[in-house]
């Protein structure tokens, strides 16, 4: 492909706040197109349904970055740390993948989560109690963010007095925008998370509990399953990801709704549409844009596009989630959509190991906020609303009125 990439403008507020008009263009413009994505990379992006969810099995597309020939992605790395930091299950490749996966997911089974439900809906009641009396919250700094922070704190067992130290670190470690990360913002926070993780892991070795943690540092010291790096990388991982792409499925749901009020009104009317209707969100406008990357390993090619060794792939499931080729109205939010196979949570040995839990959470997280706020409305005109740049995808702020009380 000769066409010169096409860069996505995560500098424009208006790109952020709709990106899908671009998007929609991309795909028309062919399955496999060249873009220069967030910090300034350039990547093959893959557009379309059935080579999206093809290209997330290719054994020839690899998780670990160190598989990229751009260097800049691993200069994007703490230097000093970035061995730890690619020894998560999220950047690896069987068998370690297969290995570091099988040590937690246990922890996320179908089972254990639907055990979960009645902490987690005391956990949503415990933050609306804060807010009801006011008739006004943000309600992803008031809700949307702490919910999922206190389910996987509690989970790992970590204390959630320290959740605001974690997601300040890793909001500096993995945000993405126009420009490059400043390595040395990227190096101090990765630092600190260190320092604190080691702290923890320190703590529940003198003191193991029935955590996830615990279990995790007695597959580390006892059955030497895992490295010292690899359980760092591990808890690391479950942190981030267990809050950061519940929080914008959650804000971004409530937002989608808002902007909706036809599905807005169904929703309320019929609160058993709500599975359904966290499974459009994720399709519509999910918590991760444009998607979702790989590295080839080799020369290869996607929908008659060769790729040359080394080259970044995005998997862009938030535009293959939009192809009218496989979704019916695609433009359209249905939360009575029936058939609904999106890529949100990816496809394939890297499927999301969380997707049990955040649609729990998604679920009753949304609903409760339209059981307890009555009359929810946005509180700024939509056009006020800021979004998070490059790579996840949610409201940063979501302030709202409602009806006292509820």
């Amino acid at each position: 492909m000769s066409e010169r990439p096409v860069p996505l403008p995560y500098a424009d507020p208006a790109f952020l706040a709709d990106p899908f008009p671009l998007y929609r263009q991309l795909r028309e413009d062919g399955p496999v197109r060249r873009v220069v994505i967030a910090g300034g990379l350039e990547a093959w992006l893959v557009t379309r349904y059935e080579d999206g969810l093809a290209a997330l099995s290719e054994p020839r597309l690899s998780s670990d970055v160190r598989d990229a020939s751009d260097t800049r992605l691993l200069r994007q790395l703490p230097e000093t740390e970035r061995e730890s930091m690619l020894s998560n299950m999220l950047r690896s490749d069987p068998p370690d993948h297969t290995r570091l996966r099988r040590l937690v997911s246990k922890a996320f089974t179908a089972r254990r989560v639907a055990a979960m439900r009645p902490r987690i809906q005391a956990i949503a009641d415990g933050l609306l109690d804060a807010v009801v009396p006011h008739g006004r919250a943000d309600l992803i700094a008031d809700f949307a963010l702490p919910l999922p922070v206190t389910v996987i704190s509690e989970l790992l067992g970590v204390p959630v007095d320290d959740r605001h130290d974690f997601q300040h670190w890793t909001d500096r470690m993995i945000m993405r925008g126009a420009e490059p990360p400043d390595p040395a913002v990227v190096n101090e926070a990765w630092q600190h998370m260190r320092a604190y993780v080691s702290e923890l892991i320190r703590a529940k070795r003198a003191a193991p509990g029935e955590d996830l943690l615990s279990g995790l540092i007695t597959a580390r010291d006892e059955e030497r399953q895992l490295s010292e790096d690899e359980l760092i990388a591990m808890v690391f991982l479950l942190l981030a990801a267990g809050y950061i792409t519940t929080v914008n499925l959650i804000g971004g749901g409530i937002a989608m709704l808002l902007a909706h009020p036809d599905q807005l009104d169904l929703l309320l009317s019929d609160p058993e549409l709500l599975p359904g209707a966290v499974e459009e969100f994720l399709r519509y406008d999910g918590p991760v844009s444009p998607g979702i990357a790989r590295f080839a390993r080799e020369d290869v090619k996607i929908a008659g596009a060769p790729i040359p060794r080394g080259a970044t792939v995005l998997i862009a499931s938030a535009i293959a989630d939009r192809d009218p080729a496989r979704f019916p109205d695609p433009d359209h939010l249905d939360i009575t959509r029936q058939d609904n196979p999106h890529l949100a949570f990816g496809h394939g040995i890297h499927y999301c190991l969380g997707a049990p839990l955040a649609r729990l959470e998604g679920q009753i997280a949304i609903g409760t906020a339209l059981r307890r706020l009555p009359g929810l409305a946005l509180a700024v005109s939509r056009d006020e609303i800021r979004w998070r740049p490059g790579g996840l995808r949610g409201p940063q702020s979501l302030p709202v009125t409602f009806t006292s009380g509820g």
